[in-house]
């Protein structure tokens, strides 16, 4: 009875010791926290980019005349061939338009295997850094308020630089 005790009381503080360094090695460090920072700053620099080449693509669009406005008024009567043929789309601004379309829909697809690549990466942040904060932030609203700063943060400076690259261009044209 008594070796049963003992080894009960063993396995009890074995229990113990491993819910503690378990609950320690979930505890998120500044370090992983800017991590997950810098990876959410970098995929959103990345989707500004595809926003930009999209509007880009649409405003200066030699095919699709009159930019916006067309590219929208096309966009409204799309799907719809009486509509089609009383705003006058031409089979040139059919195809064009299928082609911005098709460029918007791969958007999604670019931007789920950037954010996967750069999760993986072991050198921006990797998958069990990537989970353990993801959970962390989800559990405690201090640790999602910190993260949500720090990109917040990241983000700015980012698109300070941004600003600055553009200055120095336009400068030097």
């Amino acid at each position: 009875m008594k070796r049963v005790f003992v080894l009960a009381f063993l396995m009890l503080g074995l229990m113990s010791v491993q819910v503690n360094a378990q609950d320690e090695s979930e505890e998120v460090t500044e370090e992983e926290m800017m991590k997950f920072a810098s990876m959410e700053a970098q995929f959103a620099k990345f989707i500004a980019k595809k926003q930009a080449e999209m509007e880009d693509m649409i405003k200066t669009n030699e095919v699709i005349e009159g930019g916006g406005a067309r590219y929208n008024e096309i966009k409204a009567a799309w799907g719809n061939e009486e509509k089609m043929a009383e705003i006058e789309v031409t089979e040139e601004e059919k195809a064009e338009y299928q082609r911005i379309q098709d460029f918007i829909a791969s958007i999604g697809d670019d931007a789920r295997q950037y954010k996967t690549d750069l999760i993986m990466d072991q050198e921006v942040l990797g998958a069990a850094t990537y989970n353990k904060v993801n959970k962390a932030m989800k559990e405690d609203p201090e640790v999602k308020e910190k993260v949500d700063s720090l990109i917040a943060e990241l983000k700015a400076k980012a698109d300070e630089e941004t600003v600055t690259e553009e200055d120095e261009t336009t400068a030097t044209v």
